[in-house]
């Protein structure tokens, strides 16, 4: 393994691992999952813990994804070691909510599974970024079938690949093309950056993002090999940002997609929302840039503009990996599912110690138990 880029579970006891520099996807076999310990994450410094189980200083890391096993609460997370002279290599550890570090062995792969249109590297965006690092940008399993984001050599780069599990050698391919309202064009270069899947409608779909932020769905049942086919544009979101990362989960008998971005706040989104969204007409008009910035599909702000990457932990809560804005530690952070934040994030009119809550005020239920989630049970009041 060359490097390690994108990581996706399929079952809890296999980790896939996407490597962009040798255009494979990898199979980690993976222990039986602990009996999740049922504690929230509160580990606002996770680089130097890391950085000191691989032997390296703290700023020799890149952090590139972030993945919870499922049923152990145990978060993996993928790093890029930098070296001397450019030289790097890949590194997974896994961590759980005590800080325990431990670094996987990469040469343990049950299976791999060739990416043979990769690009071919001949390009570079901002003079030093490869082509090639997008041939990965998101990977979600599903139903025995690894699908797989990115880019292609082909003249359609914008490319969606679909894996069966265990690996047979092969990979089915799909051109991707969609309307873009910001920049009003229809684009087939730029790839999908972040997906989850979701039924809307009765059908399997992926809900994908774009950078700048166009939201598509696009049926499983549409992604043939050979075919190229145009998504379904039903939201724009927001101009000039990246996602970061895009988790599905239900709040009682509600599904929910949660979107987090490089550059503002989060976008939480119903399925309900979504299924109508679908079955509307796509979007074909640019948005009123930058007056009107929104179109299509609702979404509720949600306040996690500083989370690099995301994943579900458990039924109730998320995990956040992000960095602080004062001193820029990374940080794994567990937060409520829904539209949520983390109170000690700030200093506000409740967190003074002669605040008084009056009767019947809303967040009293919600500050005591976010306090105590945080680590602050002391606070809880």
């Amino acid at each position: 393994m060359q490097s390690a880029s994108k990581l996706s579970f399929g079952d809890a006891g296999t980790l896939f691992v996407a490597d962009w520099k040798g255009a494979r996807i990898f199979a980690l076999p993976l222990p039986a999952a602990a009996s999740p310990a049922g504690k929230p994450f509160n580990l606002l410094d996770v680089q130097a813990p890391i950085a000191k189980a691989l032997g390296v200083a703290p700023t020799a890391l890149r952090f590139e994804d972030l993945a919870v096993q499922p049923g152990s609460e145990l978060a993996y997370v993928a790093l890029t070691v930098r070296g001397a002279k450019g030289q790097s290599k890949p590194a997974i550890v896994s961590i759980d909510a005590a800080g325990k570090v431990k670094r996987l062995d990469l040469s343990k792969a049950s299976g791999s599974a060739a990416i043979s249109d990769a690009p071919k590297g001949d390009v570079t965006f901002w003079r030093d970024l490869p082509e090639q690092t997008l041939t990965v940008t998101d990977m979600r399993y599903y139903d025995n079938k690894l699908y797989v984001a990115g880019l292609s050599d082909r003249s359609f780069a914008s490319t969606l690949r679909v894996y069966d599990y265990p690996f047979n050698g092969k990979a089915t391919a799909t051109t991707i093309e969609m309307y873009h309202p910001v920049h009003n064009q229809v684009e087939t270069r730029a790839p999908i950056r972040s997906m989850t899947v979701m039924t809307i409608g009765g059908e399997p779909t992926l809900v994908a993002a774009y950078t700048c932020t166009p939201l598509v769905t696009i049926p499983l049942k549409d992604l043939k090999d050979g075919a190229h086919i145009a998504a379904r544009t039903v939201g724009e979101l927001g101009w000039g940002s990246a996602p970061n990362g895009l988790v599905s989960f239900k709040v009682g008998d509600a599904e929910y997609a949660l979107l987090v971005n490089s550059s503002r706040s989060a976008d939480l989104l119903s399925a309900t929302d979504l299924t109508s969204a679908v079955a509307a007409p796509g979007l074909n008009t640019p948005i009123e840039w930058p007056a009107k910035p929104y179109l299509g599909v609702k979404a509720t702000m949600t306040p996690m503009s500083a989370v690099m990457r995301i994943d579900n932990l458990n039924p109730q809560l998320l995990l956040a990996l992000r960095r602080s804005d004062a001193g820029g530690e990374m940080q794994l952070v567990s937060i409520p599912k829904g539209g949520y934040l983390r109170l000690s994030d700030f200093v506000n009119e409740y967190d003074f110690p002669d605040y008084r809550y009056p009767d019947g005020d809303k967040f009293r239920d919600f500050h005591k138990y976010a306090r105590t989630l945080e680590g602050y049970g002391e606070l809880a009041r």
